[in-house]
């Protein structure tokens, strides 16, 4: 699993890339792992409003369906619409063809509250202990 330096990521396994257009954000390779082969994905429209830690989406794998939650606060200014009909990608490069959407942030300090790749690192380690318990 890899966990590029230049991403922030959330505990519900989103990634977020600052770029000077908005917040880029998908599911980290981590996720796209558990949940196996993804089969399909809902993104929301363009110009809707996204709450932190509130579900924006959906993503359904041969074995599960997980709600996507917005890493920040803001205005969906893109999606991905290439997703839509080959939702594979996610699973294949999730950090880049796989993005699924751009926001445009309404608090710019909720990115503090993001993790860094290390911190997501350990996190991801306790939270596969804690299954194993």
């Amino acid at each position: 699993m890899e966990f590029p330096e230049d991403l922030k990521y959330s505990k519900e396994h989103e990634w977020a890339r600052q770029e000077k257009d908005g917040l880029v954000v998908g599911i980290t390779d981590y996720a796209q792992e558990s949940l196996g082969e993804i089969v399909y994905v809902e993104l929301p429209e363009e110009g809707s409003k996204v709450s932190r830690s509130e579900a924006f989406g959906v993503v359904e794998s041969t074995k599960a369906v997980s709600d996507l939650y917005a890493p920040v606060s803001g205005t969906v200014a893109e999606i991905n619409d290439t997703l839509l009909d080959n939702p594979e990608l996610i699973n294949e490069d999730p950090y880049e063809d796989g993005w699924m959407i751009r926001i445009v942030m309404s608090d710019q300090g909720e990115l503090d509250k993001l993790m860094g790749p290390a911190e997501y690192a350990t996190f991801i380690e306790e939270e596969k202990n804690q299954d194993e318990d």
